[in-house]
């Protein structure tokens, strides 16, 4: 497995249409597998089935800690989350955003929360490409003549990939970013090794970048969408539930960090990207960011203080209010009190999002020999089967099942 991740080439771009250029077929996702979720997801069960909405990625994966003449070891790579796609990069969105735990960085939210606005992308890479993303982005805008006004301040996030990519090495480059830009598009997402998730891990497993939707009915209103993009790298084996099963105490092998440290320091972060299309103003924007965190508690998080648990939300809908320009704004919001359902689906989508990483990542080597395995499909199977938690796989693999 080591030998023949390490012969996959360098500059991979998965755009969001495809599957991951990593994998050799479809990768399954969590349903694929008979895990149970409640709610009901979009066609896509992705960010994507929010109308408009368009992800890409650039992925890197190179070299090889067992011939190290050949080159550096890198595992890393950037995702791109474009609210209004690429036509409409950066027209605003009312936005609003929530730190659980801030060992982590991201960008532009000082403007976000002064403002309620989201102006562009949001970009997810590593620790340490943090910058060169930041002003990767401003220059695509620029020569997309897509600033509105004469600054840019984007959202750009990270998690860290240091357990497999040499981190050190900045191999993030400005082109790398404006790839994963220009190969945004609507559609299914590929999942697990790919983009800022390449090298990432989840509970000790391989983990990386997922995606989930849910459908909410607003009685007397309209339905909606609620979409949500993860890249995940948090957690310990011992903490691990899916579908209310302690599977991570049940599955103890290859668990790198507790087998090397001994320790349950928490080691990794989570940024959270949730989309809607409900008319929602940024003070209740930032209530659903909140509600991310129970996504995180469902699959056991206690978001550590070595985590950087850091969520962003944005809304499509009410097109240019949020924009520049002055006058008068015609708004349209929910009402308080009909926000439940839409707080119910950000929480199960998270939960889902990130089962749906770990389901698609794949076993992945790195620097100093170090490796990540993917949690095994069949024992995960076995787990959720003796607690009675184990519904029937559909018969092929699709976007999402209600």
């Amino acid at each position: 497995m080591r030998h023949r991740t390490a012969a996959l080439a360098l500059a991979i771009a998965a755009t969001c249409a495809s599957t991951p250029a990593t994998a050799a077929e479809p990768s399954p996702r969590a349903r694929d597998l008979g895990i149970p979720f409640f709610g009901t997801p979009g066609p896509l069960n992705a960010i994507t089935d929010v109308a408009g909405v368009e992800v890409g990625y650039t992925t890197l994966i190179s070299g090889s800690s067992e011939r190290p003449l050949e080159g550096p070891v890198i595992r890393t790579g950037v995702t791109a989350v474009l609210p209004r796609g690429r036509a409409g990069a950066a027209q605003s969105v009312y936005g609003g955003w929530f730190t659980l735990n801030g060992n982590g960085e991201m960008t532009g939210t000082t403007w976000l929360e002064e403002s309620g606005t989201l102006a562009g992308p949001v970009m997810i890479t590593n620790t340490h490409s943090v910058g060169v993303v930041h002003d990767a982005t401003i220059a695509w805008l620029v020569e997309h003549s897509e600033i509105e006004d004469s600054w840019s301040l984007p959202v750009v996030a990270e998690t860290w990939d240091g357990w497999l990519n040499e981190l050190n090495g900045f191999h993030v480059k400005p082109e790398h970013a404006r790839a994963a830009l220009d190969s945004a598009r609507g559609g299914a997402i590929a999942e697990g090794n790919v983009g800022g998730g390449t090298g990432m891990h989840s509970f000790e497993f391989k983990g990386g970048t997922g995606t989930s939707s849910r459908r909410v009915r607003v009685k007397g209103v309209a339905d909606y969408t609620v979409g949500v993009l993860v890249q995940s790298n948090f957690g310990r084996r011992w903490q691990l539930q899916i579908a209310g099963v302690p599977v991570g105490r049940a599955m103890p092998e290859h668990a790198p960090f507790s087998e090397e440290s001994g320790t349950n320091n928490e080691l990794g972060s989570i940024i959270t990207v949730v989309a809607t299309d409900a008319p929602l103003l940024p003070h209740q924007l930032e209530r659903v960011a909140r509600r991310v965190a129970i996504g995180l508690a469902r699959v056991g998080s206690m978001s550590g203080n070595g985590s950087g648990d850091i969520f962003v939300a944005f809304s499509t809908a009410n097109g240019d209010a949020a924009s520049s320009g002055g006058g008068i704004a015609r708004v349209e919001a929910l009402a308080n009190d009909s926000l439940d359902g839409l707080f119910e689906a950000t929480a199960l989508a998270t939960e889902e999002a990130i089962v749906n990483a770990m389901v698609a990542a794949r076993t992945l080597d790195g620097i100093e020999g170090h490796v990540l395995h993917a949690i095994d499909h069949e024992q995960l199977r076995e787990q959720l089967r003796k607690y009675g938690r184990l519904e029937p796989a559909p018969s092929s693999t699709s976007g999402g099942r209600p």
